[in-house]
């Protein structure tokens, strides 16, 4: 059994007794609740992002790195040589999915060169990242591309950006020790999350951004 060394629920006491490391009981925990973050800042707050399984995904992505600073790190490398790769191959006149290929391939190298580099530098922190995290945010060339195509730098850009806000207060959330604790003895606390949903589900006034946006004709009306 894992060494806790917190009061926690018999539930989870069972599922410790049959093997199953706290670390992946935690994080399954966590996942409605971040998704309910993400939820909330999309419906109310006016955060879009790259969907709602992006950002979640990113989040147990920077989880699983040494560190937010080596995982923030990766992710913007990844956009920015996915930008550069887009604007290097537009010339080629390639179809959609050979040219993703393309981009999947030199950002997969750059990473690798990236790591090698902080390795030499004795940065052995982002040396050491696990494969996990850094394929699930290389993946995130494709939905940035797409954005790109359809909508434009500008807004690939921003959602990018509110991704990486989005997954950042979701790494905060699931690294809050009250949290984690809160939940280890009360673990029935996230179906909570679902009558939440259903209230966010049926969110019919402005979002905050679009308080700010409009702001000046609201307070003429």
């Amino acid at each position: 059994m894992n060494e806790i060394n917190f009061p926690i629920s018999p539930i989870l006491t069972f599922f410790l007794s049959e093997g199953v490391p706290f670390e992946t009981i935690k994080l399954i925990l966590m996942l409605p609740l971040i998704a309910t973050l993400i939820a909330f800042l999309r419906q109310v707050v006016g955060i879009k992002a790259f969907g709602i399984y992006t950002p979640l995904l990113v989040t147990f992505a920077f989880l699983a790195t040494d560190g937010l600073k080596y995982g923030i790190l990766i992710f913007v490398i990844i956009i920015l040589v996915g930008m550069l790769m887009r604007i290097a191959l537009k010339s080629f006149r390639l179809l959609y999915l050979p040219r993703v290929a393309i981009m999947l391939t030199v950002v997969a190298l750059s990473i690798l060169v990236m790591l090698a580099i902080s390795g030499s530098l004795q940065r052995t922190g982002l040396a050491s990242v696990s494969i996990f995290p850094i394929l699930i945010m290389i993946t995130l060339v494709e939905k940035f591309i797409a954005v790109q195509i359809e909508k434009g730098d500008r807004a690939a850009i921003l959602l990018a950006t509110e991704t990486l806000v989005i997954s950042i207060l979701g790494f905060y959330l699931a690294s809050w020790e009250g949290l984690i604790r809160f939940i280890a003895i009360y673990p029935w606390i996230i179906l909570l999350t679902v009558p939440l949903n259903i209230l966010l589900g049926k969110w019919t006034g402005l979002r905050l951004s679009e308080y700010l946006r409009f702001g000046e004709i609201i307070k003429r009306s």
